[in-house]
């Protein structure tokens, strides 16, 4: 029995063994299997997540690309996990839509960057020309490749930044064709050509795109030799590279060279044909050009606009508006074309026809009319569209900003000029020569030559007319003095006076009657500056002897040239005749500018009033009848004034003005107190044998006095009345307008044909020598 007890439990312990460890395996395959199917929920899971923000980073990526980078970030935060591709988009995105400041900060926020991350940065930096906060980012990378050195080489090298570029080449590790392509390109658009050349001659082995890089930088240096030397030695050629030396003969005006290029061309494409096209319209074979055309297989609306420009530039307009109907595709460029030529034709109506039909515009197109409305004298027009290309969202280029401020200047409409001067500072614009010297311009027309001095000496960087604008500027408002200092100036920078800025010194000497120093830089332009005198100086030195009374020395100038003087330098003569009563020497002059200028009204008006001065009745008379026989019509003269951006014109006699009551009242008024201060009327100057007090009321009732009287009436006091007339002022405005501004204590500024006159307590700027 005690056996079997033991044999008992010996196999109930090897049985309960037995299934313990039954039961063991059993757990471990149950356990093994809900590892696999938790690992397996997992997978599908984590597979499941993945393709999800695979769709989120596509969807950000696809609004980002639309403008829409608010709607982007929105998606990016409503994730529930993201990875460094969901990031790079962002940063990405943002870069993309100029919003480089989010960029920044997403990429600041990122928990994990990969060196994606870093070059995407560099490379929105770079494109956005931020080269020290790409260089920040550059000089931070944990590690950097190929693609990170190559982004800011490059930057640097089309900033003009050569030697950093330079710098960031030596310094790399490993360098490929990009690398070397990089570099060379530097040294090339950045003209450092020797540079290049001795970089492109140590190396042995370049790609085509170099080689064609090399050979466009000779076409550029316009050395076709020896970029046709460098065509010849090309292991290979492909069609960039004879497209380049076809279109550089063509562009230099070697067509024949070009025309052998393009038939030994193995394959010509659309740029090929539109070169040679190009060519012969530059150089003026327009027929050829057509001939050329009307072969191409192909023509795309760089052709057609090539054409097109040629006929434009003929000023054979209806053959142009022709090709520009045919044209299966028109571009913006199309339509600016046939409307720039429009408007230089004078065809104001149908460059305007045109814009209006233009579905896109662009600023060229806006610049193209408003300087075509300025070009033609409709001033106000121009301004009128100016203000609706602003209303339009139209970003203002240089080109709109030059224009409207050229306008302003014109009509004298200074308000409207310094809005225009705010935009453009707010528009962010530097004060470069291109804008500088328009702002520069407009201030010196329109009678502020304190504020044009002002942005003088704020420009950064001046050129010749820069210069030569504030001498002429001082010069017409009668600060001779000044406008020698601007040229004392000069001297001391590395910009050389040119004929242009003696002319503007000899008028400033002439102006303000400084004689002995005219003459001196007049014998001394050759000697000091290498200017052969023109014409135009020997009429500032006809005018400066003239003005003074040394008429004879006048004369002897003139008779000393080696060819017949021009009417300018006759109608110099004639205005000092009559200005000191010399009959005999102004009839002499008069008569060679009839002959030379039978319909030149003005010289008529001067010959007529030195006659009414000696009272030759029977000569004025006489003038008047040769001007009927000859179909002259005497210029009406016309004064204008800018009051709250409105300009207001003014004729003698006006009647059509709706305050001419209040203005004829002022005026009235005015002229009483003006006797009582001793003002005489200069009758002498009516060309008509009339009663004295019939010529004193003709004379009261001139254009400038009616300005002026506006000026003072609705213009606030303290501030600058500025009139400008189309005419030389005569002297009895002159006159009056020196006692009204001692009588009302204002600054009357009047601009006349000839120069600036600055009235102020009973003086004028010009010194009575006008």
């Amino acid at each position: 029995m005690q056996t079997r007890a033991n044999a008992c439990k010996r196999f109930n312990g090897s049985s309960r063994a037995f299934l313990n460890r039954n039961s063991d395996a059993s757990n471990e395959l149950a356990l093994q299997r809900t590892r696999r199917s938790l690992a397996k929920k997992q997978r599908d899971k984590s597979s499941s997540t993945g393709t999800e923000i695979v769709k989120w980073n596509q969807k950000i990526s696809h609004l980002m690309r639309n403008g829409r980078w608010e709607s982007a970030f929105q998606i990016f935060q409503r994730m529930p996990r993201r990875t460094t591709v969901s990031w790079n988009a962002m940063i990405s995105g943002y870069l993309m839509n100029n919003r480089a400041d989010l960029a920044q900060q997403i990429f600041e926020e990122m928990p994990e960057r990969d060196l994606v991350s870093w070059n995407i940065m560099i490379s929105g930096h770079v494109r956005g020309k931020k080269l020290q906060a790409a260089r920040l980012l550059f000089d931070r990378m944990p590690q950097r490749d190929v693609v990170s050195w190559n982004s800011m080489l490059s930057g640097y090298g089309q900033n003009g930044y050569v030697d950093e570029a330079r710098e960031i080449f030596d310094r790399m590790p490993v360098k490929n064709s990009i690398s070397w392509n990089g570099i060379l390109a530097a040294y090339i658009q950045n003209g450092r050509f020797e540079a290049a050349c001795q970089l492109f001659d140590s190396v042995s082995q370049w790609d085509i795109v170099s080689w064609n890089a090399m050979m466009a930088g000779y076409v550029q240096k316009k050395r076709l030799d020896d970029a046709h030397a460098l065509f010849d030695r090309m292991p290979e050629r492909d069609l960039v590279s004879w497209n380049t030396m076809i279109s550089g003969y063509a562009q230099m005006g070697k067509l024949s060279e070009a025309r052998k290029l393009f038939e030994e061309s193995p394959e010509r494409d659309v740029f090929t044909w539109t070169a040679l096209v190009s060519g012969y319209v530059q150089n003026g074979f327009l027929d050829e050009a057509r001939r050329i055309f009307d072969e191409m297989p192909e023509r795309n609306c760089v052709s057609w606009n090539a054409i097109i420009a040629g006929y434009v530039q003929n000023g054979r307009m209806d053959e142009a508006k022709k090709l520009f109907d045919e044209m299966p595709s028109k571009n913006i460029s199309s339509w600016n074309t046939m409307i720039t030529g429009y408007a230089q034709n004078g065809d104001i109506d149908s460059a305007r026809r045109l814009f209006d039909e233009m579905q896109q515009r662009d600023s060229v197109s806006w610049a193209a009319m408003i300087a075509g409305y300025s070009q033609g004298g409709c001033s106000e027009e121009a301004l009128r569209l100016f203000i609706e290309m602003e209303r339009d969202g139209e970003r203002l280029n240089r080109s709109s900003f030059t224009c409207v401020l050229s306008t302003c200047a014109d009509i004298a409409a200074l308000d409207c000029g310094k809005q225009v001067h705010g935009r453009l500072v707010k528009a962010g614009y530097e004060m470069g020569c291109y804008v500088g010297n328009a702002l520069l311009a407009m201030y010196c027309k329109c009678g502020s030559i304190d504020e044009a001095y002002d942005v003088f000496k704020q420009m950064p960087e001046k050129d010749v007319v820069s210069w030569n604008t504030m001498i002429t500027g001082y010069a017409r408002h009668g600060f001779g003095k000044e406008a020698l200092k601007i040229f004392e100036s000069m001297a001391s920078t590395d910009i050389t006076p040119d004929d242009v800025t003696m002319v503007g010194v000899l008028s400033a000497c002439s102006h303000t009657g400084l004689i002995d120093k005219g003459i001196k830089s007049f014998y001394s332009m050759k000697q000091m500056y290498n200017i052969e005198p023109k014409a135009e100086h020997y009429t500032c030195m006809i005018d400066l002897l003239g003005r003074a009374g040394r008429l004879e020395e006048a004369y002897s100038l003139m008779k000393s040239l080696t060819y017949e003087p021009d009417g300018t330098m006759w109608g110099a003569l004639l205005g000092a005749s009559r200005m000191h009563g010399n009959t005999q020497l102004g009839e002499m002059a008069a008569e060679r500018i009839f002959e030379m200028e039978p319909k030149n009204a003005g010289m008529y008006v001067l010959l007529s009033n030195l006659y009414a001065t000696s009272r030759r009745w029977t000569d004025v008379d006489k003038m008047r009848l040769y001007m009927r026989e000859r179909g002259v019509s005497k210029v009406p003269g016309f004064s204008w004034i800018e009051v709250k951006n409105k300009v207001h014109t003014f004729s003698v006699g006006d009647s059509l003005h709706p305050d001419k009551e209040k203005i004829y009242a002022f005026l009235e008024e005015l002229d009483l107190q003006m006797k009582k201060a001793g003002y005489v009327s200069a009758t002498k100057m009516v060309l008509h044998d009339v009663e004295e007090e019939e010529k004193e009321h003709m004379l009261r009732h001139h254009s400038e006095k009616l300005a002026v009287a506006f000026g003072i009436l609705t213009i606030p006091t303290g501030r600058p009345i500025r009139v400008i007339k189309n005419l030389r002022v005569c002297e009895d405005c002159h006159n009056a307008i020196k006692h009204i501004s001692k009588i009302v204590g204002r600054l009357i500024i009047l601009r006349d044909s000839n120069r600036f006159h600055h009235f102020e307590g009973g003086f004028c700027s010009c010194g009575d020598y006008w």
